[in-house]
């Protein structure tokens, strides 16, 4: 690769101390170099915020900002996002991990198909870092309506050109705020294309996980209907194909 543009890396953080070191670390350990990580922490209680300067003082591609108040991941991504120099994002929550070839591979891939918005297959851990027996399979790649039906994009694996996509911020509803930006995307991009490689990790934390398909259940419907202004017929006919494929993953 000749090319070498830069790529800025959003993180949120929050309440993230056992964490956040390990997501950093597999940031550092990326053979693609040409970075930075913008950490925005939301008014952390514990030592989220220190453990974020002390990398900060050690290696110029890190900056750290705290936000006033608590006001939410959105927030915190946009106040990321603001601050960004790169011509690519990517994105990474203060408790997930990338491969160390993520980067490079993604973004070769990228730009050998000259695409706008990718993402990856990704695993899952448990909270204390423990593999589970499962890899994420992603299609090949999701409209703006399949993606309606298969909300199967991980924030952790995606990376998007912002001279394709244009300048952009999350909707600050502290729910479906991914969704609703991927959807944005596909509405100007036409397509998301999945590089089929597993270049992530996904921490599942804190809340049972009943309580968090509810939640991720009622977020969907509510982006379909307070967001994107579906129809009752069509938000039905889509919220069926995301059952599905939610049961589908699990399975």
């Amino acid at each position: 690769m000749t090319y070498h543009p830069l790529i800025s890396i959003i993180m949120p953080s929050y309440n993230a101390a056992r964490f956040i070191a390990e997501s950093i670390e597999s940031v550092l350990a990326q053979t693609y170099a040409h970075w930075e990580l913008l950490i925005t922490d939301d008014c952390s209680k514990d030592q989220t915020l220190e453990i974020a300067q002390r990398y900060e003082r050690e290696d110029p591609r890190i900056k750290v900002f705290a936000l006033p108040m608590n006001s939410g991941a959105a927030t915190a991504r946009n106040h990321s996002l603001a601050n960004a120099k790169g011509e690519y994002i990517a994105f990474l929550d203060s408790d997930d991990l990338w491969k160390p070839t993520k980067l490079e591979r993604q973004l070769d891939f990228m730009l050998t198909g000259d695409y706008a918005f990718t993402f990856t297959n990704y695993e899952l851990m448990d909270e204390d870092g423990h593999l589970l027996s499962k890899e994420l399979k992603m299609p090949q790649s999701l409209s703006y309506n399949q993606y309606l039906r298969n909300t199967a994009i991980g924030c952790l694996t995606v990376v998007v050109n912002r001279e394709k996509t244009g300048d952009f911020s999350m909707l600050n509803i502290r729910a479906a705020e991914d969704m609703s930006t991927w959807l944005r995307f596909l509405k100007k991009t036409g397509k998301a294309y999945a590089l089929k490689e597993n270049l992530a990790t996904y921490r599942l934390v804190g809340n049972s996980v009943s309580s968090k398909k509810l939640k991720s259940a009622k977020d969907v419907w509510r982006c379909y209907r307070d967001i994107e202004h579906l129809s009752l017929a069509r938000s039905i006919y889509s919220f069926v194909g995301y059952a599905f494929h939610a049961v589908k993953k699990r399975l």
